[in-house]
């Protein structure tokens, strides 16, 4: 087995495990009175990461226009993408049960602002944006990693704007106020 294929198979246990943490972490959330803002575009950043781990997987199985097949993986990129596990990990351990891949708010629940949320609003957010270069660039894919960080800047922006906006970290209506969109809050 090769080293790309090792850290492919990290990688995709790793986003699948936090897909079963966000299960259970919203269940218990909905179950205390939490409600669920941006579901409207929860679907397309689903799509980007599946899209995005799949072209991946293709790349290093076979080989692609991005990538002629799994070569030395550039360190350098690789420690990147390792530091950035480990600030996805203090991000959950801060966050505790409170962690989800969606937009949940418990009412009256107060900001978090320990751990990485001392330095900034959305420390996940970052992990994830350098992730999804980095572990492209790990391979030696720098298109790959362009074109995904674009359409991750892009989902990032609607997100992150969502939240804030519920969060109410940025001017906006009030999460009451919020105009519906196919039945979600946005």
């Amino acid at each position: 087995m090769t080293a790309p294929i090792v850290i492919m198979l990290l990688v995709t246990a790793q986003r699948l495990s936090e897909l079963l943490i966000d299960r259970h972490n919203r269940a218990a959330l909905l179950a205390q009175g939490a409600r669920e803002y941006g579901r409207g575009h929860y679907p397309w950043m689903v799509l980007l990461h599946v899209g995005w781990l799949a072209g991946l997987w293709d790349a290093v199985l076979k080989g692609s226009p991005w990538n002629p097949g799994p070569g030395p993986v550039e360190p350098v990129w690789l420690a990147v993408l390792l530091a950035m596990q480990a600030l996805r990990l203090w991000v959950q351990v801060t966050l505790g049960r409170r962690w989800t891949t969606r937009i949940i708010v418990l009412d009256g629940a107060p900001l978090v602002r320990t751990g990485p949320y001392r330095f900034t609003d959305h420390p996940n957010y970052l992990a994830v944006a350098v992730e999804i270069a980095a572990l492209p660039l790990a391979f030696g894919m720098v298109g790959y990693a362009i074109v995904f960080s674009i359409l991750n800047a892009a989902m990032l922006a609607a997100r992150i704007r969502a939240e804030d906006r519920v969060l109410g970290r940025r001017r906006g209506p009030s999460p009451a106020k919020v105009k519906t969109i196919r039945g979600d809050r946005v």
